[in-house]
């Protein structure tokens, strides 16, 4: 059976890591998985635990500081999260991020009630004291703010270091107990002096070293590939995107020829990409692919299917089939590897329930079908050694271990492909007008040098038809939508700039080259409120 790692699981799993660690206790924020890598950035190791982790169970991680994230809630709620009281105790150094600080405030005697006027946005940061947390932080720096409540009196032995002109108390300081708080947000890229504040709590407060590298992984990785797989048969779903790719590499690194690399042919693929991938890995890689055309069964799993969950879970679940009945070929097999990343996990997960009352602290924003779609009597075990990272962090790895540009820089792609980039019913007709549209996308930005301005640039499909004219005669037609967006890691990004020029030049190719495409149209929405993909 597959579950999301348990509370005592993920304590273990950390335990086993580099012991210069930075754990974060997650209250249910979205950007909670943000913090840790910011902390990544400095080269220090960090990790997402729930707020229910035990002080006992953080003793034997063995941490250099804790961090409590932000969250929904408002700690005087009859069912707000609080973590455990002993970890105040610990001699470990605290960092609250908003709701976190509100709950270090409240739990030590302070006061926290819902504020006149909220304060959301940009806001300006008064330093008062500009040592210890604030070290190099700038008088009068931009921080992002996103709280309704706030701290009214401070708990005994506590002082502010810093205001706002909404906020008496943006940031606090125990400097004893090396136990801080902050209203603001440091880990999103809006506050400028966040990351300074952030290597001031790694490196200064919790003393740590930078010895979270890429060498560092990449030989832990390979370490434990090795003891977990022994002289078992692994099994990798190949998809050709720097994700998979990298962990072919590192497996193929790893265990030689116990690795069998599938790729599955669903039908959802991009114009040619199948023959590319099957060449590439053959001929210059030498690394053996066992092929297979699977696109009938795949259309046929999600014919008449509109709802984008249902249809993630189906190609998930189809996937899963596939791959049991393949490996009963091929096999035997007892091990699956894919190349889950961190943001796939925090999007999937239904993280932070109530046990009590079930009540969900983070909201799951999406599945993932090497995620979410897992079915509960999965018949192989799994291997996931990126599972911990972010997407900038595989392609740091990738690059150390030879992959090419050509898929090191090859931009993020969804494992149920072009089959969430048509929104509604996925037919032939419609597949073949999004894999038409989206080459010419792929080949004008190539062809114009902006490939790697954008972290995402693609087409989508919308159910709709409108009124156009073409040749002074009526049509009917499809819309075409250009998403093509930047950011750092996925989790957050916004729309992107695209010169004109381009846009237009890729529109009338679109609406002259697409049979049944009479409409072009760019999408402005950052994630959040959006997310990149449509669905």
């Amino acid at each position: 059976m597959v579950t999301l790692q348990t509370q005592q699981e993920q304590a273990e799993s950390v335990e086993k890591l580099d012991r210069q660690i930075i754990v974060i206790l997650d209250f249910g924020s979205q950007y909670s998985e943000l913090i840790a890598r910011r902390i990544r950035e400095t080269q220090v190791y960090s990790e997402v635990l729930s707020y229910r982790t035990t002080a006992e169970q953080i003793q034997e991680i063995a941490p250099k500081g804790i961090i409590l994230s932000g969250g929904p809630s408002s700690v005087y709620g009859d069912r707000a999260p609080h973590c455990d009281p002993k970890i105040w105790s610990l001699g470990i150094p605290i960092l609250g991020v908003c709701y976190g600080m509100q709950l270090m405030v409240q739990q030590l005697g302070g006061g926290v009630e819902q504020s006149e006027r909220g304060e959301y946005g940009k806001a300006s940061l008064v330093i008062d004291d500009p040592t210890d947390l604030l070290t190099n932080v700038n008088d009068g720096t931009t921080m992002w703010m996103s709280h309704g409540d706030s701290v009214t009196h401070l708990p005994d032995g506590f002082e502010v270091l810093a205001h706002t002109d909404n906020t008496p108390s943006a940031a606090i300081a125990h400097h004893e107990k090396k136990l801080y708080g902050v209203q603001f947000h440091p880990e999103v890229v809006h506050s400028i002096g966040g990351q300074a504040l952030i290597r001031n709590f790694v490196y200064h407060i919790c003393n740590c070293e930078p010895t979270w590298t890429t060498a560092a992984f990449v030989e832990q990785a390979t370490r434990e590939i090795r003891a977990k797989v022994g002289d078992k048969r692994v099994l990798l779903a190949l998809s050709g995107g720097v994700d998979s790719s990298t962990l072919a590499f590192l497996l193929h690194q790893a265990i030689g020829d116990k690795l069998t690399c599938m790729f599955i042919d669903q039908g959802f693929m991009r114009k040619l990409e199948p023959e590319r991938l099957i060449k590439l890995f053959h001929e210059q890689f030498h690394i053996p692919v066992q092929y297979v055309n699977a696109r009938d069964r795949f259309l046929a799993a999600i014919a008449g299917v509109t709802d984008p969950e249902e249809k993630r879970k189906r190609i998930g679940h189809e996937f899963i089939s596939v791959f049991e009945e393949e490996s009963k070929r091929l096999g035997p097999f007892d091990y699956l590897a894919q190349g889950t990343l961190y943001p796939d996990v925090i999007e999937s997960a239904d993280t932070n329930v109530d046990p009590k009352t079930g009540d969900r602290v983070a909201v799951k924003i999406k599945s993932h079908h090497n995620v979410g779609g897992l079915p509960k009597d999965l018949r192989f075990k799994l291997v996931e050694p990126l599972r911990k990272l972010f997407k900038d962090e595989v392609r740091r790895v990738g690059t150390s271990i030879g992959l090419p540009d050509e898929i090191i820089k090859r931009h993020p792609f969804p494992g149920p492909g072009l089959a969430i980039r048509i929104l509604g019913e996925v037919t032939e007709e419609r597949l073949d007008i999004l894999r038409d549209a989206d080459l010419i996308v792929r080949q004008e930005i190539n062809r114009n040098g902006v490939y790697n301005d954008f972290w995402q640039a693609f087409a989508v499909l919308l159910p709709i038809r409108s009124v156009g004219v073409m040749g002074d005669q009526r049509t009917y037609a499809y819309p075409i939508v250009l998403r093509f967006v930047s950011s750092e890691d996925g989790m957050t990004a916004d729309w992107s700039r695209a010169p004109y020029d381009l846009l237009e030049t890729i529109s009338n190719r679109i609406v002259n080259e697409v049979k049944g495409v009479n409409r072009v149209v760019y999408d402005i929405t950052s994630k959040p409120p959006g997310t990149i993909e449509w669905e």
